[in-house]
């Protein structure tokens, strides 16, 4: 596996990390109607999973600048 299909990768999972979490929060907001503890509990754990995303598309980035 060459560098650019790596780098393809990481960009492609990292945007789906972020696009995931944004609809889960956004699904259990409607779905619930009303933000409490166990929906703050369930962003917490979407956001870290966020945050993976921006890592991975981040070093996708930077490898792509390298390479």
């Amino acid at each position: 596996m060459d560098i650019q299909t790596i780098i393809s990768i990481f960009e492609y999972v990292g945007a789906l990390l972020i696009a995931y979490a944004a609809l889960r929060v956004h699904h259990r907001v409607l779905h619930e109607h009303r933000i409490d503890t166990e929906v703050t509990n369930s962003m917490k754990g979407e956001q870290k999973l966020g945050i993976l995303g921006v890592i991975l598309i981040t070093i996708a980035f930077i490898l792509s600048l390298i390479f």
